[in-house]
């Protein structure tokens, strides 16, 4: 039985189509291995480009992250003139790579877990959570983050954007915020 979060996502997803004037009941697709999401909701499933995105969003965070190798999974599947809007890395496939085998170095247990993945078009939003980016404390809770891809014509990433936040305890909800501040709810970030 699908949860009440997912089936949430799924009648929002439904209700952006018919927006758009394309209504499809999105796909919804349980977790398989470890690479596929929580849950993914596809706004037309039968849109193979944006199938297409997922799986190389996916596989560029397994790549990347999970199995250490970022100039090889950048220069497969992000275009050479990536655009980046996250400040802290430069523009270009090759700085991506670059970027995250810094990352690699210094942390070699980070970590990507992907936990929700919608897509539409050529457009990819993943829910993901960082672990031992900035740290390499065992007991790291991570850094939350939404991704937005925009692909081109070629199953490529042409532009990135995301939004991060670390994730706290329920003793320390928002770290970023203040000390100590408890959570408000037990409804977690994921």
């Amino acid at each position: 039985m699908l949860s009440n979060k997912i089936l949430s996502k799924v009648f929002a997803a439904a209700a952006l189509a018919a927006c758009a004037g394309m209504f499809v009941l999105p796909q919804v697709a349980r977790a398989q291995d470890p690479i596929t999401p929580a849950s993914l909701v596809l706004v037309n499933p039968l849109d193979l480009q944006a199938i297409n995105n997922v799986t190389n969003t996916l596989r560029l965070y397994e790549m990347m992250i999970n199995e250490g190798q970022p100039v090889y999974a950048t220069a497969k599947y992000c275009a050479p003139n990536y655009i980046q809007h996250n400040p802290l890395i430069p523009t270009g496939s090759a700085a991506l790579g670059q970027f995250f085998a810094a990352v690699e170095a210094a942390h070699p247990n980070a970590h990507v877990v992907v936990h929700e993945v919608t897509a539409v078009g050529n457009y990819v939003f993943a829910h993901v959570n960082f672990f031992n980016l900035t740290t390499s404390d065992p007991n790291d809770t991570g850094v939350a983050g939404t991704d937005i891809y925009r692909f081109d014509s070629n199953g490529l990433v042409a532009e990135h954007w995301d939004t991060l936040q670390v994730v706290g305890t329920p003793q320390n909800a928002a770290p970023w915020y203040g000390p100590n501040i408890p959570a408000a709810n037990n409804n977690g970030m994921f």
